[in-house]
């Protein structure tokens, strides 16, 4: 009878039974899925939701669900996220941060002030201010005899535990609403999300009607963040930023953090992450502190964009007021949106109704930046959000750069591309571990890497303006010698050629009564 088995799994140098040996054969080479490059990572402050662990969501409403509403705080993780999704970004990893003071919200069911006992009660399943929407409702359940609690929270489905008999006696009874919170009633009506139960001193006491009733005392815990709190720590336990390891974040934001003695830390992150930063200076700061405090941070790194603090305006809907922001979730929704190779430079930006160097939009007045200003922010790895563009008469980030001196990687496209590329090789080339290193492995990575920047060549991610080849791989026994090999190490040398960003563009013209043109035929 035929044996089947899988290429490499049978060692056919030492076949001993004569017989037919089938083996199914795969493709050598892999290809490589480029990684995203649209999700926000967001390290902030919030009045709901698990502490220090990172949550994934793409929409408002989710944002609510999970975080609870925003906030007028500084450091408030809704506010970069709400302007973000203005630019149209759609996909965030939120990382709630406190000061350790938070507090659930609590409710003591049918309390007895004389005795001070309760039968049952009830805790917010997280921390936080919103805990405090929490309604609930012990009334009539739909089988006669029976009583149902119901609660609820806004924005969130309310939660319905139906048919709680009393047959067995008040504690029974006491004992089975507990349950059903904690461990569901079936597989369509599970544990309930918002809220925890237990056992109170007075579970003998018979259940009465309670309609409209809250939780209370729900603390945020947010008085004591700093700008350290949100950059959090890379122990066993990861807090703030350091939770976003490992989420496969393009961007990364810490909701107005303002304080330059981060940048290093930042950045350093984001090198290790391949996460481009995004941060900004304090609200109505000037070029030249701005410029000294670039030079007193001594941060030089392709991984860190600096926005100007020159703060924006934008209505925020949900509070109804309008509000002084930093600039940094804005830039981060606009590069969310946006191809790799192309950077935030004269890309516009939505959802602004003025700036403080500006004023509102609705005075009509028009203060704008001088180019001896802008060559003073760019120069020193500054960024800004200002009109007009070079396009016309709209808010768009006017430089495009990161904090980097380098004029050569200086550009929000070469941290992109940079990053696209490094994530993309590092999730897919491991399947190549292990592998016996021959003719045909060379082959392989050769085939895998040569035909992923194919690819990006032909997306126009990757190119040169002639046309011509933007990228070559050496994977062989040119720069894999036997000595190497000997010792386990291989080797693949990958070259690839950005597209140049049109920054300045020269147009030069030649007009007069006594110039003649020729025209083209």
């Amino acid at each position: 009878m035929a044996t089947i088995s899988q290429s490499g799994e049978l060692n056919t140098a030492s076949l001993s039974v004569p017989d037919l040996y089938v083996q199914i054969q795969t493709a050598g080479a892999t290809s490589l899925a480029g990684v995203g490059t649209n999700t926000i990572g967001v390290v902030g402050t919030a009045s709901w939701g698990p502490v220090n662990a990172p949550c994934t969501f793409g929409t408002s409403q989710e944002r609510f669900v999970l975080f609870g509403p925003m906030q007028q705080t500084s450091y408030d993780l809704a506010t970069p996220v709400s302007v973000a999704i203005v630019q149209g970004a759609s996909s965030f990893v939120g990382v709630r941060v406190t000061d350790g003071t938070d507090v659930a919200a609590t409710y003591a069911l049918q309390y007895d002030i004389t005795s001070s006992s309760y039968p049952m009660m009830l805790s917010a399943a997280y921390t936080g201010s919103a805990g405090n929407t929490i309604s609930v409702a012990l009334t009539a359940g739909s089988a006669p005899g029976t009583w149902k609690l119901v609660v609820q929270m806004p924005n969130a489905v309310p939660e319905s535990f139906d048919n709680l008999s009393t047959e067995g006696g008040n504690a029974s009874f006491w004992a089975a609403v507990v349950a059903a919170i904690n461990s569901g009633q079936s597989a369509t009506r599970g544990p309930s999300t918002l809220v925890v139960a237990s056992l109170g001193t007075g579970t003998s006491v018979s259940p009465t009607v309670i309609t409209d009733q809250y939780l209370m005392n729900g603390s945020d815990g947010t008085s004591g963040v700093t700008a350290a709190t949100l950059i959090g720590s890379d122990d066993l336990k990861r807090t703030g930023m350091y939770a976003l390891r490992g989420q496969k974040c393009s961007l990364g934001v810490l909701a107005g953090v303002t304080d330059a003695t981060t940048w290093s830390t930042q950045a350093s992150f984001g090198v290790q992450e391949g996460v481009y930063m995004i941060t900004s200076g304090p609200s109505g700061d000037t070029i030249n502190n701005a410029v000294s405090t670039r030079t007193s941070a001594g941060v030089d790194s392709y991984a860190l964009k600096v926005m100007f603090g020159d703060w924006l305006y934008w209505y925020d809907t949900e509070n109804a007021v309008t509000r002084l922001v930093p600039a940094q979730g804005f830039v981060a929704g606009c590069l969310s949106c946006l191809s790799p190779q192309l950077p935030s430079l004269n890309k516009q930006i939505y959802g602004v109704i003025g700036s403080q160097k500006s004023g509102l939009t609705s005075t009509g007045q028009v203060t704008t930046y001088s180019s001896a200003e802008l060559t003073s922010l760019f120069q020193n790895g500054l960024d800004v959000v200002c009109n007009p563009a070079p396009g016309g008469s709209y808010w768009c980030v006017r430089g495009g750069f990161n904090v980097s001196s380098n004029a050569e990687i200086d550009g929000d496209e070469y941290t992109r591309v940079t990053n696209f590329i490094a994530g993309t090789v590092a999730s897919g080339m491991g399947v190549y571990v292990g592998q016996p290193i021959s003719s045909t492995l060379f082959s392989n990575i050769d085939a895998t890497l040569t035909g992923f920047l194919s690819d990006l060549q032909s997306q126009g991610i990757i190119g040169t303006a002639s046309g011509n080849a933007a990228y070559s791989v050496t994977c062989s026994t040119k720069n894999n010698p036997q000595s190497r090999i000997a010792l386990g190490y291989l080797q693949a040398d990958v070259s690839v050629t950005y597209f140049g960003v049109n920054r300045k563009f020269i147009l030069n013209i030649n007009g007069g009564a006594d110039v003649t043109v020729t025209a083209n035929t």
